[in-house]
């Protein structure tokens, strides 16, 4: 079991990381469907762009009927705050925004300005796991982030994680990521078990996230040793899971590692046994995993 005194320091970084400015935000919404969530100081910005209507309520001008109108016109946005540097984490991928998932999307947007509007995203995590069948406590591998990524450099993640990009099935998203991430085969990539869903809301330097986490659970061969193919990786580390819960409490220093793999891997200790149910602080954690914010 996870020490007490380790999962009240995870309570606390995060409950600060998830921690909302006071800020007045307005729902974005397109054909009638609420989508996002935007601080009064980027409303402000969007407003200098006739595309959107103002009021209460920040919408896109009815005029913009299909999707590829819409999508046109917010890549133009999004071309003019990339330029003004209100967009610093572009990444020339394209998420698909739809009222749920599995809907037909309402336009499509570049990644690195879904932040901005507060849109829904979604992603899959892999917790990389190594048991070695002789009665010990399973392994688990995390990666270092490259120190030039544009959000979190130089922290630990999952050994594979990745947003969710136009077109891509959650399945289709974790083969892709296995291998690019770790050099996982998608023969081995296909064994992973899904797990649930964890939500991941919190405010950042680019607007405000909120994101659904498929996570995954993925048995690896205990010869296995991880491979970055896509540069976004600088080293792999296999710790023991009392190693993983400190690391993600950052209890004797700063942030060591991602929010969002730090919930990916709190869930995996609390649905495998390694948090006392009847210990203080199982519900609040487990609340951290599943709160967020409706627009």
């Amino acid at each position: 079991m996870i020490e007490p005194s380790i999962l009240a320091a995870i309570e606390a970084r995060l409950t600060r990381a998830r921690h909302l400015p006071i800020a007045r935000y307005r729902r974005f919404v397109v054909d009638g469907a609420p989508l996002g969530l935007i601080d009064e100081a980027r409303v402000e910005r969007l407003f200098a762009f006739d595309v959107f209507t103002h009021g209460d309520e920040v919408g896109l001008d009815h005029r913009l009927r299909t999707v590829s109108e819409r999508s046109r016109a917010l890549a133009e946005v999004a071309d003019v705050l990339r330029a003004a540097g209100h967009l610093p984490a572009w990444r020339n991928e394209l998420f698909a925004i739809a009222a749920r998932l599995g809907d037909p999307p309402l336009f499509t947007i570049e990644r690195g300005a879904a932040r901005y509007f507060g849109l829904v995203t979604y992603a899959v995590h892999v917790n990389g796991i190594v048991d070695d069948d002789r009665g010990t406590a399973p392994r688990m591998w995390l990666a270092r982030r490259s120190p030039t990524k544009a959000v979190d450099p130089g922290l630990l993640d999952n050994l594979i994680g990745g947003g969710m990009a136009a077109g891509f099935r959650v399945d289709e998203t974790l083969v892709k990521e296995a291998y690019e991430e770790a050099g996982v085969p998608a023969t081995l990539a296909l064994t992973a078990r899904p797990a649930g869903v964890v939500h991941s809301t919190k405010p950042m330097f680019d607007g405000l996230q909120r994101e659904m986490l498929f996570v995954h659970d993925l048995a690896l061969p205990r010869d296995f040793v991880p491979v970055n193919q896509d540069g976004e990786a600088v080293e792999h580390r296999l710790v023991e899971l009392p190693e993983a819960a400190t690391t993600i409490a950052a209890a004797h220093g700063p942030d060591e590692t991602t929010t969002d793999a730090s919930l990916v891997v709190l869930d995996y200790l609390i649905r495998h046994g390694h948090v006392a149910a009847d210990e203080r602080t199982y519900l609040r954690l487990d609340a951290l995993l599943h709160s967020r914010i409706e627009a």
